[in-house]
């Protein structure tokens, strides 16, 4: 950590750029977050002031106390300036820091004539947890599709089977090459719909995007199915890979839903025909990929295909599990499978029942799993939510459910037929630069 310090400032102070004299002294105080100041003028001579009289460690200690708007503007003063701000170590203390604070969420909305809009939501606060509000719209033309994969701060999407990749910070947004699938050009199938995942490794800190593809000669149902898997390193001069999958690979198609990424595994529900699920797992530092039977007694019914059950993989106290959540609306109940040993595929199995009270909050509702939150909380949504915006928040723990509304969004999307989706973003990562 000292050597990549080291080597920041040597790199930071051989830049010979165009410093200006300081027209002011700003008094930083003891306050956790520094308010902007209110011209551009001001913001560059405190730029220039701190690389001037203080060193490089105290200079990033100070930026992270200031929001992640003015960061974006302060890349603006100089080139040396955004080389700092832009800097990978630099990313990685404001994430270290940022990691504490509970994430935002981003919602996605897609209406029948294509129309997109990209929205950053607040996070409940302390004072009033009935209702959270639209922050900031973060749509930019040709972002892409409504499915949001979303790692670090840089989000997934989708447009005409190619991935895009959107650092709603910086506004950057990267198209990358169509896949050459092998399966697609034997078949010679063209409705085929590739589903993208990001994932991040730590250790190399290394994004990595994966992508499955797979086609049936019998859509919509599952027959004669054919899969195969790509894996995209974000660096550049990256191109996609063909991932060459273990003995017990079975052909499947992703699940819509059910995608979890932790840590550096992506994770995605699927199915390898109409009547079976697999839990699919992906890690991104090996680039293998390992299949998990789901318990047969989730999937009974053989009359209901598999693909139509309320089925989504959640993180519950770090293992892998499945919200179960088909009988929620009729019932008030929803089953919990866990994860309690994945090379033996053992599954334990807790059944949870709403209280009466709450029961009104789901009835006659299809409900979908959005994820969940740092404390381990299930965000459910409404498959279709127009007139009136929300999720709810179940805790798994104390069995209580939480209905919490989103306002601000824009008057144009109420009262219309619109797709959506959620997902969490960390306050973090923001000023990475993608480069291929």
């Amino acid at each position: 950590m000292k050597r990549r310090r080291k080597d920041l400032k040597q790199a930071a102070e051989s830049e010979q750029e165009e410093c200006q004299s300081i027209a002011q002294v700003v008094s930083l105080g003891d306050s956790d977050q520094i308010q902007p100041p209110p011209n551009k003028k001001e913001e560059e001579d405190i730029c220039e002031y701190l690389l001037q009289n203080f060193d490089l460690d105290h200079v990033m200690e100070i930026l992270m106390r200031f929001p992640l708007t003015s960061l974006t503007r302060f890349k603006c003063v100089s080139k040396r300036w955004s080389s700092l701000i832009s800097s990978r170590y630099f990313c990685i203390l404001l994430y270290t820091t940022v990691t504490r604070q509970q994430p935002r969420l981003c919602m996605c909305l897609k209406d029948d004539g294509g129309h997109r809009v990209l929205l950053s939501i607040s996070s409940p606060s302390r004072g009033n947890t009935s209702f959270v509000v639209v922050e900031q719209d973060l749509s930019i033309p040709g972002m892409g599709g409504f499915f949001l994969n979303v790692v670090r701060g840089l989000m997934c999407f989708s447009r005409r089977k190619k991935a895009r990749i959107y650092n709603p910070s910086t506004k950057q947004l990267l198209t990358l090459p169509a896949i050459k699938s092998d399966i697609v050009a034997q078949q010679g199938q063209t409705k085929h719909h590739p589903r993208y995942y990001i994932g991040h490794d730590p250790v190399s800190d290394q994004y990595k995007l994966v992508c499955t593809v797979a086609i049936s000669s019998l859509l919509p149902r599952l027959g004669n199915l054919k899969s195969e898997h790509w894996v995209f390193a974000l660096e550049a001069g990256g191109s996609w890979k063909k991932v060459v999958p273990l003995e017990n690979y079975r052909h499947h198609a992703p699940s819509t839903e059910g995608r979890s990424t932790s840590g550096s595994v992506v994770r995605y529900m699927a199915w390898p025909d109409n009547y079976n699920c697999v839990v699919v797992s992906f890690d991104i530092r090996s680039e293998q990929l390992t299949i998990i039977p789901v318990p047969r007694e989730i999937h009974l019914d053989e009359v209901v295909p598999a693909v139509t059950m309320m089925a989504d993989l959640i993180e519950y106290g770090g293992k892998i599990a499945i919200f179960y959540h088909t009988n929620l609306k009729d019932e008030g109940s929803a089953d919990l499978w866990v994860l309690e040993d994945t090379g033996k595929s053992e599954w334990s199995k807790k059944t949870l029942v709403l209280q009466p009270c709450q029961r009104h909050l789901v009835e006659d509702i299809e409900l979908i799993v959005k994820g969940t939150t740092q404390d381990g909380k299930v965000i459910l949504a409404p498959v279709e939510m127009h007139s009136r915006f929300y999720i709810l928040y179940y805790n798994l723990q104390s069995n209580d459910l939480r209905k919490v509304e989103i306002k601000g969004v824009p008057d144009s999307w109420f009262d219309k037929e619109c797709y959506f989706d959620l997902n969490s973003m960390d306050k973090s990562e923001s000023f990475i630069y993608l480069e291929t």
